[in-house]
Order: structure tokens, then sequence, then C-alpha cells
């Protein structure tokens, strides 16, 4: 069974820290062991395991994406968000995590972080488990 997670982003690029909420969808599974696919069904927004202790961190990297990959480019892309999908092809869309004692098996400062790169937007997260 795919479960989903829903987040709002508030700004055009945000990382969101969803790691709480999938721990909540662990927990309601009922998920003891396995492995957690998050997958992000978005062209212009992705996902990644990064530091969550330090906020500057999440900053220095779309500090870092922006200054290489800027919005105003002349892209061929009209729509006015290929930035976005470039962001969003190299973060990627998905990511595995182990789950052990119905825990997320993460290291000391990691955190999953939902990218927005084209928000403000609503969007989902698909979680699938395999024990």
């Amino acid at each position: 069974m795919v479960r989903y997670i829903n987040v709002r982003s508030k700004t055009r690029n945000e990382f969101i820290d969803i790691t709480e909420m999938v721990q909540d969808v662990i927990k309601e599974a009922g998920i003891k062991t396995g492995v957690c696919y998050l997958y992000v069904p978005h062209t212009t927004a992705g996902i990644t395991i990064n530091e969550g202790a330090d906020p500057s961190v999440q900053r220095d990297i779309l500090n870092a994406l922006n200054r290489l990959i800027p919005h105003d480019m002349n892209y061929a892309h009209r729509e006015g968000n290929a930035d976005a999908h470039i962001k969003s092809t190299i973060v990627g869309a998905s990511v595995n995590v182990i789950v052990d004692d119905s825990k997320l098996l993460l290291g000391t400062w990691q955190s999953i972080f939902f990218c927005e790169f084209d928000g403000p937007r609503h969007r989902r997260i698909a979680v699938k488990f395999i024990p």
C-alpha cells in the first residue's frame, strides 16, 4: 500500500523537513523493520537527506543551487520554471531509508527534506514500505 504525505510550500525555493511526518507514517503503519521508499511525483521538486540540526546548511544548499541554476536565464522552456526542472533533476525524486525497531535509520544530524523549487504549491510525497 502506498501512503502519502502532504506538504504546502510557502516560497519558490525551500527545504521542508519531513522527517517527523515520515516517522509518523511508520508508526501509523505499524512498520517494525524494512525499507521506506520516498518518492516525489513532481517534476519541479525533489527529496534529499542532509543535515537537519543547522538550518544554515539548507540555506547554503539552496543558495548554491540558485547560483548554479539561476531562475532568469534564457531557457528554451518558456513556462518560467526551467530552473526548477533542472534543480529537481540534480537533487533527485526519491530516497530510501532503512527502518529498524520502528525508527528511521538516519545519522545523528540527518533529516529528510522535501525540496521545493517552484513554489508556493501544495505537494505530496509517496511513501512505500518493503518489510
